[in-house]
C-alpha cells in the first residue's frame, strides 16, 4: 500500500509570466539544408554478463550463432555451431543519422538495439559493425565501442522494467566515405527546427534590425525565413555566420515530455495544473482550489496552481511506474487541467 502523500503548494499568481532566455538564431534553425543520411548496420555485442541471446548449440537465436561463427572464421578459427554457449553475446541493429556535411573521419553517435532475446545490453561492447545507407549497399561508416544503457530512476524502486535492451555509443560511429553535399548557395533560407510563426517573425525582425535594413529577412511560412543578404563582400558564408549569431527571444510551446522507460519528466517551469481528480491503478490524485490535509493511503493531494514538476515528484515519491506517470499526466491534459502538449517517448 502506498503511503499517503499530501502536497501543500501555494497558488501561483494569476499573472505569472513565462521566462525564456534569448538564444542565437543558429540554435533555432536546422544546421543542414539537406536532410541527414540515415545509416544502419547489423552487429554483435560482446562482454555481456550472461544476459545475451539465449543460445545453446543449434537452439535459440540462430542469427547470433551464425554471426559468431563468421566472426571467428576471420581469425582462422573454426568452431562447430553445436558447441557454442553464447549467453555473453547478443545480435543487435545499429542505427544513426549523419549530417551530409560530415567528412570522412568525423564521429557521430549510434543507437544499438537488441535483435534477439537478450535480457540486457548493459556492460556490452559493440564489435566493429559496417553501416550502410541502403541494405546491400557499400559501407559508408563503421561503429564500435562500449554501450551506454539508461539506469532509470534511482529513487523510484518500482521501476523494475526499465528497458536495458537498447543503448547508445557516444561518438561510436566513424564516417569512412564522402557523402553528397548541397551547395552553400542554397543556404539563403533559415529553416526552423520547430516551425512557429511567432518565432519566424521575431527572427526576421531581429535580422532586419541588426543588419540595418528592411526586408532583408522575409517570413515565408512558419518553418522558413528567406534571406536577401546585401553585404556579402566577405562571402556568403561570413554573412550567414553573422545572421546565425543574432539573438532572438523565441516563442516556446507548452510541452511536457515523458520518458516511458524510466519516468523522467521534462516540462517548462511555468506549467501549472488546474483542478481535477484522476484515479489510475492504486493512485488517486486530487487537485483542488483549497489545501486538504486529509491523509488517505494512495492519495496525492495538491492545490490548484501546483507545477507539473511538483506533481511528477509526488508521483515518483508514491513509487508510481513510468507508465502510471505517463497515463496520469495525459489524463490531466485530456480533462483540461494541463494546457500543454504531452509527448510520451
Amino acid at each position: 500500500m502506498r503511503s499517503a502523500i499530501v502536497l501543500c503548494v501555494a497558488a501561483l499568481a494569476a499573472s505569472r509570466a513565462a521566462f525564456a532566455q534569448d538564444v542565437r538564431v543558429r540554435d533555432l534553425v536546422l544546421t543542414d539544408v539537406a536532410p541527414p543520411v540515415r545509416l544502419m548496420g547489423y552487429g554483435i555485442v560482446t562482454g555481456l554478463n550472461g544476459t545475451g541471446d539465449m543460445v545453446s548449440g543449434t537452439n535459440g537465436s540462430g542469427q547470433t550463432v551464425q554471426s559468431i561463427v563468421n566472426l571467428l572464421r576471420r581469425f582462422d578459427i573454426s568452431v562447430p555451431p553445436a558447441l557454442l554457449r553464447t549467453r555473453n553475446v547478443a545480435a543487435v541493429l545499429v542505427t544513426s543519422e549523419v549530417s551530409t556535411y560530415l567528412r570522412p573521419g568525423g564521429r557521430f553517435e549510434v543507437e544499438v538495439s537488441s535483435l534477439g532475446d537478450a535480457r540486457s545490453l548493459r556492460g556490452g561492447v559493440l564489435w566493429m559493425t559496417p553501416m550502410v545507407a541502403d541494405a546491400g549497399g557499400q559501407p559508408l561508416a563503421g561503429a564500435q565501442g562500449p554501450i551506454v544503457v539508461s539506469s532509470g530512476s534511482t529513487t523510484n524502486r518500482s521501476l523494475t522494467n526499465v528497458i536495458s535492451t537498447t543503448g547508445t555509443i557516444p561518438n561510436g560511429g566513424v564516417l569512412e566515405a564522402n557523402l553528397p553535399r548541397p551547395q552553400l548557395a542554397a543556404s539563403n533560407m533559415l529553416l526552423l527546427r520547430e516551425p512557429d510563426i511567432t518565432t519566424a517573425a521575431r527572427i526576421a525582425a531581429a535580422v532586419d534590425s541588426v543588419l540595418g535594413g528592411k526586408d532583408i529577412a522575409t517570413v515565408q511560412d512558419p518553418g522558413a525565413v528567406k534571406l536577401a543578404l546585401k553585404d556579402t563582400s566577405a562571402g556568403l558564408a561570413a554573412a550567414l555566420a553573422v545572421v546565425r549569431d543574432i539573438r532572438v527571444h523565441p516563442s516556446r510551446a507548452s510541452r511536457i515530455v515523458i520518458d516511458s522507460r524510466d519516468g523522467t519528466i521534462v516540462a517548462g517551469g511555468d506549467l501549472v495544473v488546474g483542478e481535477a481528480v484522476v484515479s489510475h491503478g492504486g493512485i488517486t490524485i486530487s487537485i483542488s482550489a483549497k489545501a486538504d490535509s486529509t491523509a488517505v493511503p494512495g492519495d496525492i493531494r495538491a492545490v490548484s496552481g501546483a507545477t507539473v514538476q511538483s506533481i511528477g515528484a509526488a508521483l515518483h515519491a508514491a513509487q508510481a511506474t513510468a507508465g502510471d506517470i505517463a497515463a496520469i499526466l495525459d489524463a490531466l491534459r485530456a480533462v483540461g487541467a494541463i494546457s500543454a502538449e504531452v509527448v510520451i517517448r
